[in-house]
């Protein structure tokens, strides 16, 4: 790629390593951090705390019995905009986690796919959405999968 410094990408692969990519030409402020089962990478941000914020929101939220990721994303976003966010503002927000035949009537892997655009407050409506698929899909919300808790780094 020929364009990479422009660019960022973050992975995680099933046994949650990660690795992230900051090109050195990304918009001011840019940067990612990487732990156990998540990467953190963000540009155009009000400072380095978001994704710092981000990062420890998400460990900390994970440890907490009955939650799951999408309860881990959700603190992670609220903390990256409590920090001060995308510097040019707020606008939208979206939430999609997959899993396996967890769709609607098992016919697809789209457990929660939420989305806010044009918003005041996106994170805050997106957390508002998220209590309502909760509540409408109690019986998918209920049987969670088993995991093992997240290790800090």
């Amino acid at each position: 790629d020929p364009k990479s410094e422009y660019r960022q990408v973050g992975m995680i692969d099933a046994q949650g390593r990660t690795s992230s990519f900051t090109g050195s030409i990304c918009n001011a402020w840019a940067g990612h951090i990487v732990g156990p089962h998540f990467a953190v990478q963000g540009n155009l941000l009000a400072g380095q705390t978001v994704v710092e914020d981000m990062a420890t929101a998400f460990q900390e939220s994970s440890q907490i019995p009955g939650t799951e990721l999408a309860d881990w994303l959700m603190q992670a976003l609220k903390a990256g905009q409590d920090a001060g966010g995308d510097k040019r503002g707020r606008q939208s927000a979206a939430l999609l986690v997959v899993r396996e035949n967890a769709g609607y009537s098992g016919i697809n892997d789209r457990y929660i796919d939420l989305r806010v655009e044009d918003h005041q407050t996106p994170i805050r409506e997106l957390l508002r959405l998220l209590e309502i698929h909760k509540d409408f899909y109690r019986r998918a919300h209920e049987n969670k999968p088993m995991r093992k808790p997240i290790q800090s780094r």
